[in-house]
């Protein structure tokens, strides 16, 4: 089965258009649609995590989008043994793997490997929860820098999400970050099996497009959407909560701002959210083709990776 060896992956920041090449890619090569977003696994916002319609759906096969409850909390170990077993069954259909998304460690975990760190039990998760909520984030960041000091050194001061779960995994095994980066990476592919792409875009247009692409989700129904969500009274630590537009729109729904406020942090906060992607990627993500936005067309990508295609598969 030639053509199941290479799995593509596209990856770039939000709103750079992944998902149309993807689909380009899957008609021409009898593809496989797999995400790699880690808030379009949930299926209680697919607005707000901008997943395929039901249009795109039908288009070709997509998997691992909405397969997960917001009072789920997801995770990369999770989510790479699902992507390998849809990768699996695609190559035991003779159908081509496309791995499309922006979430880096996802990405990472999947073409590099993943670091074997302990699953953190629930009451675990619970704990750091209520640490956060009770005394801020200010004491659990010192907490951290008493327990774990090599790895709260390397931590922004402000960022919440690795903060926690730094601290969880220190609660958990006793071992800071530094310990379990240093253990050997669990590999599931091999380097050679995959066609690693990027979509480059230039920052003026990706902000451009992450306004318009806010609003167009304004009007299908993101409030309504995250109304739904705050009525389930969930964790705001929980992944599906941290999404772009939640927090905003929820503070809206709650009073505590205007929605023309609302709507604007949102839009700021994806913008921001945008360039963290692509530094990463520009740091850390080494692609054999790059597709630029506003110069290459649809059809030159397709064309690209179709001849990276056959050369492998010889």
């Amino acid at each position: 089965m030639q053509t199941a060896k290479q799995i593509i992956v596209i990856a770039g920041p939000t709103a750079s258009g992944k998902s149309s090449l993807a689909l380009a890619l899957a008609e021409e090569l009898n593809g496989v649609v797999i995400n790699a977003d880690s808030m379009q696994v949930y299926k209680d916002i697919p607005i707000l995590a901008a997943s395929p319609s039901t249009e795109d759906a039908a288009r070709a096969p997509h998997k691992l989008y909405g397969i997960y409850d917001a009072a789920y909390h997801g995770n990369v170990v999770d989510w790479l043994k699902l992507c390998k077993q849809e990768i699996d069954a695609a190559r035991v259909q003779n159908q081509t793997p496309i791995v499309v998304g922006g979430t880096g460690m996802y990405i990472e975990s999947l073409t590099k490997g993943v670091t074997p760190i302990p699953e953190t039990p629930a009451e675990i998760r619970q704990k750091v929860d209520e640490m956060l909520q009770t005394n801020g984030l200010e004491r659990l960041y010192q907490k951290l820098q008493q327990t774990a000091p090599e790895t709260a050194a390397r931590l922004n001061a402000n960022d919440t999400t690795r903060i926690r779960r730094a601290m969880e995994i220190w609660l958990h095994t006793g071992k800071n970050l530094s310990y379990w980066h240093a253990v050997p990476l669990k590999t599931v592919f091999t380097p050679e099996e995959f066609i690693l792409s990027y979509i480059k875009i230039e920052r003026e247009i990706l902000d451009s497009r992450a306004r318009t692409r806010f609003d167009q989700m304004m009007e299908q129904g993101a409030l309504e959407e995250t109304e739904t969500l705050v009525r389930r009274n969930l964790p705001d630590s929980l992944p599906a909560m941290r999404a772009l537009g939640v927090q905003e729109l929820k503070a809206y729904i709650q009073g505590k701002c205007p929605l023309s406020e609302a709507i604007e942090n949102a839009k700021l906060h994806t913008r921001q959210y945008a360039k963290r992607q692509c530094t990463w990627f520009n740091n850390r993500y080494k692609p054999d083709i790059c597709f630029n936005v506003g110069n290459d067309s649809e059809k030159k990508f397709v064309d690209d990776i179709k001849k990276e295609h056959k050369k492998l598969a010889k």
